[in-house]
């Protein structure tokens, strides 16, 4: 299926997220003076808002391009949990694996912005890997959601914040494949190693380095090469896709044009990264579920965490500006081969 065609075909994916949720909260406002207490600005507040964040903002996103979702993750029994619940619930997300724990708070991120540029964040949250019998309900709930609900795609979203331990990512990666379903992943650096054999592998450029502990130059192909080619040995995923920021991002696999190859980005006029490779892993996790080739789903993600780099704050990205934005540019896309 072309990419332009999966964009309009939604409700054929039905997607499971599976990792770090957390409550994005803002406080929003202006600074109009300096504290006597000490040299910092006094922001007064004139709004609050909150957000679903880390794994739920690709639940966000993937329903933003139309697919079906369910979110398996362990969160709080707070009042931030609470939030989240009702977040999920407005949003029609399948919850039957949200997990809640009396022993660990839910992840709350508290930005505070002052015209339109963050000032501050506050961060609230327990990283520790989750609880034995945590992991093996979330393990049961999610064998039991790739029955029932036969997903298309399922997405390991890797904050580091404890949801996915090794054995819940080994355990669910050998399930998924034995139902047959296709898995991509959003690594941190301390389960890299253990995502062997999923489907698509997304780290940016940093996660790449540090989990092949190489020192890789972000305007060196040669040297993206050389780690990309330590990563498939590693991991052997049948593809791979690392951002590198304004340089686009680097592909590797068996439909790709060029065995290893890059493809420029966009410019944009960059206001927040937040949010950024949650866009790209939702939307090439939607169109690899619906067979797009690996280059047009390189270059349509890639464009997705583009846009909402526009943004201020994480948002979701916009469908109908993407599905514009792709046919504007899918034929300037010249992917190149690495040079050593």
């Amino acid at each position: 299926m072309d990419a332009f065609t999966a964009l309009e075909s939604g409700q054929q994916v039905t997607a499971i997220v599976i990792g770090d949720v957390m409550l994005d909260a803002y406080m929003v406002g202006h600074v109009n003076r300096i504290s006597p207490e000490a040299p910092v600005p006094v922001v007064d507040v004139h709004s609050k808002e909150s957000r679903l964040g880390g794994a739920a903002n690709v639940v966000k996103n993937l329903i933003a391009v139309g697919a079906n979702v369910h979110l398996a993750t362990v969160v709080g029994n707070d009042d931030a949990g609470n939030s989240i619940e009702a977040l999920l619930n407005r949003l029609h997300v399948g919850a039957s694996a949200v997990l809640r724990s009396e022993n660990r708070p839910t992840t709350v991120k508290t930005r505070v912005i002052s015209n339109g540029q963050q000032l501050v964040r506050v961060d609230e949250e327990v990283t520790t890997d989750i609880a034995h019998a945590l992991e093996d309900e979330l393990i049961k709930r999610c064998v039991a959601l790739f029955e029932s609900a036969q997903p298309d795609v399922v997405i390991f979203e890797d904050y580091d914040k404890g949801v996915l331990t090794d054995r819940v990512i080994k355990t669910l990666i050998e399930a998924a494949n034995k139902y047959g379903i296709k898995t991509t992943v959003d690594p941190k650096f301390a389960h890299f190693a253990s995502y062997r054999g999923v489907t698509l592998f997304k780290p940016n450029l940093k996660e790449l380095g540090e989990g092949m502990a190489m020192a890789i130059e972000k305007t060196s192909d040669g040297n993206i090469e050389r780690g990309v080619q330590r990563m498939h040995d590693m991991l052997n995923p049948m593809f791979s896709m690392v951002t590198l920021s304004e340089r686009g991002v680097c592909v590797y696999g068996p439909d790709a044009a060029q065995p290893f190859c890059r493809i420029a980005a966009f410019e944009r006029e960059i206001l927040d990264v937040s949010g950024a490779g949650d866009a790209v892993i939702a939307v090439a996790s939607f169109l690899l579920a619906l067979d797009v080739p690996i280059m047009d789903i390189a270059a349509l993600s890639n464009l997705a965490g583009g846009l909402v780099c526009e943004k201020v704050g994480v948002v979701p990205v916009e469908l109908e500006r993407l599905k514009a934005e792709w046919m504007q540019h899918r034929d300037a896309i010249e992917p190149a081969t690495l040079s050593q």
